[in-house]
C-alpha cells in the first residue's frame, strides 16, 4: 500500500523559513506527480505546488516556496521562505498517478497525514 508521511511542520515567525519533508513508500512508477496543498480552518483543501518533469506553484506562493524531490530517498521537499501569517495551515503531501502537474485535489490519488505550519506576526 502507498504511504506518503509529512514532517518538518512547526511554529516560525512571519519572514521566517521552515522545509518540509514526505517519505513515499509502496509508489514505484516513474511517471507519478508530487504535490503540496495546504488547509486552513474553515478553509478548502488548496494547491501549493507540484513537480513532475516540471515544477509547478499557486500565484500565492511563487517566489517564496520551491518544491523538490530526491528520487534516490524517495522523498519531496518542500522550502518555504518569507513566511506570512496567511500560509499558516496544515499541509498534506499528495501524489497522483500520471506526469501532468495538476492543480486540483480530486486529482490526488494519495495522501499523507499532514504537517502542522503554524506563522507568528
Amino acid at each position: 500500500q502507498v504511504h506518503l508521511v509529512e514532517s518538518g511542520g512547526g511554529l516560525v515567525q512571519a519572514g521566517g523559513s521552515l522545509r518540509l519533508s514526505c517519505i513515499v513508500s509502496g509508489l514505484t512508477s516513474s511517471a507519478e506527480t508530487m504535490g503540496w496543498f495546504r488547509q486552513a480552518p474553515g478553509k478548502e483543501r488548496e494547491f501549493v505546488a507540484a513537480i513532475s518533469y516540471i515544477t509547478n506553484y499557486s500565484d500565492s506562493v511563487k517566489g517564496r516556496f520551491a518544491i523538490s524531490r530526491d528520487v534516490a530517498r524517495n522523498t519531496v521537499y518542500l522550502q518555504m521562505n518569507s513566511l506570512k501569517p496567511e500560509d499558516a495551515a496544515v499541509y498534506y503531501c499528495a501524489a497522483r498517478r500520471g506526469a501532468s502537474a495538476r492543480r486540483e485535489a480530486s486529482e490526488y490519488d494519495y495522501w499523507g497525514q499532514g504537517t502542522q505550519v503554524t506563522v507568528s506576526s
